[in-house]
């Protein structure tokens, strides 16, 4: 009988995994760029089969590409899933997604080994295009296909940065569009995603794992503001209608707004355009994004209506017109009771600090909550630094997480 202190999971499976598979789009000493469909992605996807088979799981994949393995349980009801993503940023780092798809082989694998065969099922999933890095809104591709809320067609309109459609790449590797629905899946019981916290509030905690509470809800914006172009020289400051004076009027109101709400609210602007663009030239138009963040969502509603009381008095009252357009819009996800429990007692359980926390970024896990509980556990980000070469989190950090993970779906599933 394993002895409650004693670990399940090897430090080395999680480390030797974790630089295998950074191999695969590797970019300059530590970066990887590895993005959905191309033939980096797919071999890392092989070897993410390879070792569900080798830690002898069923092996399955799906209409869009995801990667599923099963360890059949006795009672073949729902299963209790876990994973992530392996595509990265264009270049990103080593443990973004991956560490989840890492952590849950290495879990299970653990399990396994030690207890044999589950009551409940559980699932492995490596999932595809969560950082929309090569289809600019494909929005969570992998885990929409399974819940069902990819929408017919849709896969005919998505264009990759490099060209081709989503259709016409899926088509080269042999998926299928017009199967896409087959991937929805009505077999899951609940979803746990290990990652990456990639914000810095675990290093300024000294703790090496977090388990999170709710899953931040989000609204982001297009703002074209339309003005006159004139000379620079020529045109007095008080008759112009400068657009880009109403966008820094703008684009500081809405960062000061989220500052002064404080954590957790966020507000970014993180891409302009401006035309004509010249030197010497009051623009005609300036375009920009505004990202809004906040988990609560009475919270989130109120930095919204700040946001936009704001940039219709500025737009106002220099004489501006001001289109906006809403580009994605969803609320906070809160997470599991029951799964929050099950990973909090399990990291009592194995004697590794933690602290319950909300999640700023948007991950997998908020889609499958259509269709099943879900939560998340986040381990240490060094320097909160993520969505870059640089983004690290140590051998001992991943297999504290890897640990807290093994235990809750033993606890769930056993």
């Amino acid at each position: 009988m394993q002895s409650p202190n004693q670990p399940l999971v090897d430090n080395r499976d999680v480390a030797e995994m974790v630089e295998t598979l950074a191999g695969f789009g590797a970019w300059g000493e530590t970066g990887v760029n590895r993005l959905v469909y191309t033939p980096e992605w797919l071999a890392a996807q092989d070897q993410v089969a390879a070792w569900l088979a080798e830690a002898g799981l069923e092996v399955e994949r799906d209409a869009v590409g995801n990667v599923w393995g099963w360890l059949r349980g006795t009672d073949r009801g729902k299963a209790i899933v876990t994973g992530s993503h392996i595509d990265t940023q264009k270049p990103g780092g080593q443990y973004d997604g991956a560490l989840g798809v890492v952590a849950a082989i290495a879990a299970v694998k653990a399990l396994k080994e030690t207890y044999g065969t589950p009551r409940q099922t559980i699932g492995v999933v490596s999932l595809c295009e969560e950082e929309a890095s090569r289809f600019a809104r494909t929005n969570f591709w992998g885990s929409r296909a399974v819940v069902g809320a990819i929408v017919a067609g849709e896969a005919d309109k998505l264009r990759a940065i490099d060209g081709p459609t989503m259709a016409e790449i899926m088509h080269d590797l042999g998926l299928d569009p017009a199967r896409i629905p087959d991937a929805k899946r009505d077999d899951i019981a609940g979803y746990i995603e290990l990652h990456i916290e990639q914000g810095p509030l675990l290093e300024e905690q000294g703790l090496p794992v977090g388990i999170v509470e709710r899953i931040t809800g989000y609204k982001q914006f297009w703002l074209d503001v339309h003005g006159q172009a004139n000379h620079a020289g020529t045109t007095p400051m008080d008759i112009r209608r400068d657009p880009m004076a109403g966008a820094a009027e703008i684009i500081s109101g809405v960062i000061n707004t989220a500052h002064r709400m404080g954590r957790p609210a966020v507000t970014t602007v993180g891409r302009m355009t401006v035309e004509p663009n010249g030197r010497a030239v009051v623009p005609e138009r300036v375009g920009f994004t505004v990202d809004a963040r906040h988990p609560n969502e009475e919270q989130r509603q109120l930095l919204l209506e700040r946001h936009e009381r704001l940039w219709t008095e500025v737009a106002e009252r220099r004489g501006l017109d001001l289109q906006v357009r809403v580009d994605s819009d969803r609320q906070p996800c809160e997470c599991d009771p029951g799964l929050v429990a099950a990973l909090a007692g399990a990291a009592e359980a194995a004697g590794i600090p933690s602290m319950r926390m909300n999640s700023g970024a948007v991950h997998d896990a908020m889609q499958f909550s259509a269709i099943c509980p879900v939560a998340m556990l986040f381990v240490r980000s060094r320097n909160g630094i993520s969505h870059s070469p640089d983004e690290f989190t140590s051998v001992e950090d991943a297999t504290a997480g890897t640990e807290v993970l093994a235990r809750a779906l033993h606890a769930i599933a056993y």
